[in-house]
């Protein structure tokens, strides 16, 4: 019976340049009915979009569509589906490179291809933009890869496309859920979610990083999935890693928003009651998601030409390293500006000094003063390429000046174009998903679906009340652990008490305003809270706080991944006797 089912996804990839073992792994398994090949972030679409102008060829994720030729005899023999989003901006060159990687092999192979969400052609659905883009990609769901699926393909290639919907495709086709069964297609986005990470879902990332063995020969995420939506979470067995309710949880609030309002073409999810039940070792039991209908528009991610910009790293080492660094930072920017005059150039459009090492990003909580040995780093942005590059070239002469220098026999620093990326909606009923197989075009129409108007409101962040009596100030990583990401210019952190008995007080303390202020240096916007009381967690979302985010920042940690550690080191009060509480986490400031 079609409730009895289970459909089985691996997540062989979880980023353009992850491992090449992952689908070794999950093909070593044999549980596999499909595995996805996740490949796309905004950084990767703004390198892609620049290798199709230099080669009308390139455009897609290479290294992934090589991976996948290499193991696609295993994949047929076994009757493994693939589902993959490495078509980037070129989907039509990622399948044909495939084809013939599959005729090396002696393959037959049917490959589908997801075609429509390139906009360049269309930049009048977008309104005013600052500029020229280099891309313009809308965000597909999950229908047209069902559509690939039920047509008969063994691949399906795509381009921009939720991540998660190259999970959800297949459940769709798999158990012919309509548009309207909301809480499945919540849940399947939720498996999707967990999936298109890679590793980071089976104990990559995670806070107690020093519970793993290894990081060397780390699990691949399955989702084990059944007809009703839920699912198992695991991995395969004899591999590295962990899956239990705390890597599944940081993965969860891993780069989202609202948990009540997580907008995809498909679904707008609703994940604050979802419940993690472990279901033996390396299982976690995924149920709770709760569907509305989605957004009648659609996302649309431009990439804009903004100049140009370099990142120079020199080792400086050692007595007051630290105070060294410093001053030679703020001297390059003074050397600097005599280049720019003598040039007659315009003055740099934006500057960024760190000195890593000293922990500069944790700003007034840095306790790394002393350090003999830091890494200065700089970041430059001007509009000219050659004023920026005659600014780089200036740099390895304070090596001559400065004594304990080295910028390690690297080379001058490469100067980049500096992309932003703008967010823009489109009506939904404006796109038309196109599938093809072998060139051939698939009779295909988005369904229609019921939209929703607007999305819920913000929740208010109001404390709750939690009496501390005989209280400690301990770190918050020993009652709670997290994760951040990034969402365009914006970060989010995800904050989950170790246990159920330390939830209300992680409410209490942990307000907004509180996150807002330890993390003031980082933030220009503002921030916000929301409850996710299934996981016992809290999702913060921190706007403007990457300095551009993505290709556009010059900060080193551009994507905010090191933003959850440091907030764990924040002080909170908990009273005395939780120390011996055995799910306390006894570590240090």
């Amino acid at each position: 019976m079609m409730e009895d089912r289970t459909v089985t996804i691996g997540g062989a990839t979880g980023a353009w340049g992850d491992s090449m073992f992952g689908a070794e792994q999950l093909l070593a398994s044999k549980r596999c009915d499909y595995i996805v090949f996740e490949a796309l972030a905004e950084i990767t679409m703004a390198i892609l979009a620049r290798a199709r102008m230099k080669n009308p060829k390139a455009g897609y994720a290479t290294d992934i569509i090589e991976m996948i030729g290499r193991d696609i005899r295993a994949c047929r023999e076994q009757g493994v589906r693939i589902i993959s989003n490495a078509g980037g901006v070129n989907p039509a060159g990622a399948a044909a490179r495939l084809a013939e990687l599959a005729a090396m092999a002696g393959v037959d192979l049917k490959i589908a291809t997801v075609h429509g969400d390139d906009l360049l052609d269309r930049l009048d659905l977008l309104g005013e933009l600052p500029g020229s883009p280099l891309s313009a990609n809308v965000y597909l769901g999950a229908q047209p890869i069902a559509a690939a699926l039920g047509a008969g393909a063994d691949v399906v290639i795509t381009g921009r496309c939720v991540d998660s919907a190259l999970a959800l495709g297949p459940l769709v086709h798999e158990f012919g859920w309509a548009t309207s069964d909301l809480d499945r297609l919540a849940q399947g986005s939720l498996a999707g979610h967990l999936i298109e990470c890679g590793p980071q879902a089976t104990g990559g990332l995670m806070t107690d990083w020093h519970e793993l063995e290894s990081f060397e020969d780390i699990g691949y995420p399955i989702a084990e999935c059944r007809a009703d939506g839920s699912f198992v979470f695991t991995k395969p067995d004899g591999t590295g890693g962990l899956v239990d309710e705390r890597t599944v949880a940081e993965q969860l609030v891993y780069e989202i928003g609202d948990p009540s309002a997580y907008l995809l073409p498909d679904v707008t999810c609703d994940w604050r009651e979802v419940r993690l039940t472990q279901d033996g070792r390396d299982r976690v039991r995924v149920e709770g998601a709760r569907g509305r209908p989605p957004p009648g528009t659609l996302k649309v991610c431009v990439q804009i030409p903004d100049g140009f910009k370099v990142k120079v790293t020199l080792l400086v080492a050692g007595i007051d390293a630290v105070r060294k660094a410093e001053r030679l930072g703020a001297d390059v920017l003074r050397r600097a500006d005599r280049v720019l005059n003598r040039l007659g150039a315009a003055p740099l459009c934006g500057s960024d000094i760190e000195v890593l090492g000293a922990e500069s990003t944790y700003g007034p909580h840095s306790r790394a003063r002393e350090a003999r040995e830091v890494v200065l780093k700089l970041g430059l942005h001007h509009r000219d390429r050659a004023v920026l590059s005659a600014v780089v070239r200036e740099i390895p002469s304070f090596g001559l000046a400065t004594v304990g220098i080295s910028a390690g026999g690297g080379g001058l620093a490469r100067v980049t174009p500096l992309l932003r990326l703008h967010n823009r909606f489109v009506p939904r009923g404006e796109l038309a998903p196109i599938v093809r197989i072998e060139n051939e075009r698939v009779a295909y129409a988005d369904p229609a679906v019921a939209v929703r108007d607007s999305a819920p409101p913000e929740q208010a962040d109001v404390p709750r009340e939690f009496e501390v009596v005989d209280g400690v100030e301990v770190a918050l990583a020993c009652i709670a652990h997290g994760r951040s990401g990034d969402k365009g210019a914006h970060a989010n952190i995800g904050v989950r008490a170790r246990t159920a008995d330390f939830w209300p007080l992680l409410c209490a303390q942990l307000t907004a305003s509180r996150v807002a202020a330890y993390l003031a240096h980082l933030i220009d916007g503002s921030v916000s809270r929301y409850e996710l009381p299934g996981i016992h967690a809290l999702n913060f979302v921190l706007t403007d706080a990457l300095g551009g985010g993505g290709i556009a920042s010059l900060r080193y940690d551009a994507q905010g991944k090191a933003y959850a550690q440091q907030l764990l080191s924040m002080p909170v009060e908990v009273p005395r006797g939780w120390t011996a509480h055995p799910r306390f986490k006894r570590v240090g400031f």
